[in-house]
């Protein structure tokens, strides 16, 4: 077995790619062993002695293959889940579940008289300002504020 590395290393460098793309026709191997400086490869390189393999190319077939099964459901189960339970869900559609149980709470309380309208209103504004992490949270502010005689 010849050694072709400085053949290759010049014939990389006049290309423009990787040593290891380099290609050298098995037949012309002695002619290719003989030159020594740049002229010589590049008048192989014009004969076709040497020459580039192609680039390999990602077919990403199997990420298509993922993403069909996906499409169809597969793949998402809890293993394959990262985050908490809202970090896939919607930030707009978290907020209005949340926004709409405090407000319906809120109703409730001022329905059933356990809060005035000028109460329920500044919880109200209040609520929609993001005070209130959670219905519980509201809850805890009743409490804390003695805003509530009953609280159920």
């Amino acid at each position: 077995m010849s050694d072709l590395t400085l053949q290759k290393r010049l014939a990389a460098d006049l290309l423009g790619v990787g040593v290891s793309r380099i290609r050298v026709d098995p037949g012309r191997i002695e002619d290719v062993e003989a030159a020594i400086t740049r002229e010589d490869v590049r008048r192989l390189i014009k004969e076709g002695a040497i020459w580039v393999a192609p680039k390999h190319g990602i077919t990403g077939y199997s990420s298509k293959v993922r993403h069909k099964q996906r499409v169809k459901g597969r793949r998402r189960g809890h293993g394959k889940r990262k985050g908490s339970k809202t970090a896939r869900l919607d930030e707009k559609e978290v907020w209005m579940n949340k926004i709409r149980k405090i407000r319906r709470y809120l109703r409730y309380l001022r329905d059933k008289k356990f809060i005035d309208a000028k109460t329920y209103r500044r919880l109200y504004m209040l609520a929609k300002g993001g005070h209130f992490n959670s219905l519980s949270s509201l809850k805890l502010y009743l409490k804390e504020n003695n805003i509530l005689k009953e609280v159920r």
